[in-house]
């Protein structure tokens, strides 16, 4: 099917140099990084996030649709951890 549509030029001047360095068809390229946009956007869940004031600190909090994983979650020990790998001065 064709159709129109209307690519800022910056964008469009990225994509037709990387159809040449792929050796590609602009419209073959363009299909395929929509097909992957696509599935992309099915698997992830968009993060919906929220700052709150905490009622006892007064400090900001981020309130998020879903827990993190746990290896991922910021724990205390994980924070440790974090800054225990940071280069001192």
């Amino acid at each position: 099917m064709k159709t129109a549509l209307d690519i800022p030029d910056d964008l469009f001047r990225e994509i037709k140099v990387e159809a040449a360095l792929r050796g590609r068809k602009l419209k073959d390229l363009v299909s395929e990084f929509l097909r992957v946009g696509l599935a992309a956007s099915r698997e992830a869940p968009t993060a919906v996030a929220r700052i709150e004031k905490n009622p006892i600190t007064g400090l900001p909090v981020i309130v998020v649709a879903h827990p993190a994983p746990p290896e991922l979650e910021m724990t205390p020990e994980r924070v440790a951890e974090i800054l225990g790998q940071e280069p001192t001065e």
